[in-house]
């Protein structure tokens, strides 16, 4: 006897997309307020000979390309499904955050190359000029960051939330590089500088950039274990054997499972449906799980008798199914 039930609520999905949908007005604030600051920053960057200056410009310049990106991913990710694409367009905050991580690491590029130009021929900074526009970046990547805050159980607004951190950061090193080059005179401090700004924001953006290439290869998203998701559904009465078990991200907030559950005593009906529904909600927030019920014989393959998969398309499937029951 086999079954294929989703929960009662399994399609509500409201909860997943309150912080997305909620923060469209941060997003807009903060590509209003850092493309402004970008063409300040650009502007005396020039004026003043500043690498350090230029490079941070060049870096929120691809911020607000990703802010634009993620903004608009968090929109398409509201559309409902359609018979082509079933889970609507929720995906694209995958991409997205991909997107965004790969732009910075390109970005990175660039403003090492140019330092290492500027460490061979050294140029005069004004440094007071470099303070005040920095000052400037701390406060305007300081209020975008914070309207951000909130909705780090989202890939993509944590990843919009943690560059403006990054972004404020910066600002503030080189407000102190002006102030260093203003008491010192050591023109050489500018592009040094720009160059731990390309390693902060590599190191900020390593983990965005493994997470989100995880989650778009289909991998399980970080927070759960598929043993422990294993060893809470064999645990549930009737259960004998799990199998077939994949757990995959639908977005950066949604999270899917297929399982087949071999129970000898036959469909347990509606109520242990929900209920495994809940655990796997509540324990390790998969909002959509779609579950197989199969009937064991003796003597039959591990998989169940009528199981249409076969027992070497998943070879790695963990020893409890393999085990006596």
């Amino acid at each position: 006897m086999h079954a294929h039930h989703h929960s009662p609520d399994h399609h509500h999905h409201g909860h997943a997309h309150a912080p997305q949908a909620g923060h469209g007005r941060a997003f807009a604030i903060g590509i209003i307020l850092n493309l402004g600051f970008v063409a300040i920053e650009a502007g005396y960057g020039f004026w003043a000979g500043s690498m350090a200056l230029l490079s941070d410009a060049g870096h929120n310049l691809s911020d607000v390309l990703g802010l634009a990106i993620a903004w608009g991913a968090a929109l398409l990710a509201r559309r409902g499904p359609t018979e082509r694409f079933t889970y609507g367009l929720r995906s694209s905050s995958i991409l997205a955050a991909l997107f965004n991580a790969l732009l910075l690491l390109v970005a990175v590029g660039g403003i090492v190359w140019e330092s290492i130009e500027r460490l061979i021929k050294p140029a005069p900074v004004a440094a007071v000029t470099v303070m005040v526009v920095a000052g400037i970046g701390i406060i305007v990547n300081g209020f975008t960051a914070f309207l951000f805050m909130g909705g780090h159980n989202d890939l993509n607004i944590r990843g919009a939330f943690l560059h403006m951190v990054a972004d404020a950061a910066v600002s503030l090193g080189v407000v102190l590089g002006g102030l260093t080059i203003l008491w010192t005179g050591a023109d050489w401090i500018d592009p040094t500088l720009s160059l731990v700004i390309a390693a902060v924001i590599v190191w900020g953006t390593w983990s965005l950039l493994k997470q989100s290439l995880t989650l778009s290869l289909h991998g399980v998203p970080r927070g759960i274990a598929v043993p422990d998701v294993r060893q809470a559904l064999e645990r549930m009465p009737g259960v004998a054997r799990v199998h077939h078990l994949h757990v995959w991200a639908v977005s950066t907030t949604d999270t899917a499972l297929t399982a087949h559950l071999v129970m000898p005593d036959g469909h347990p009906g509606d109520s242990f449906l929900a209920a495994a529904q809940r655990e796997l909600k509540e324990h390790f927030g998969i909002g959509h799980a779609t579950l197989q019920i199969e009937i064991d014989r003796p003597g039959s393959h591990e998989h169940g008798p009528d199981c249409p998969l076969e027992p070497h398309e998943h070879p790695h499937e963990g020893p409890s199914h393999l085990s006596p029951q």
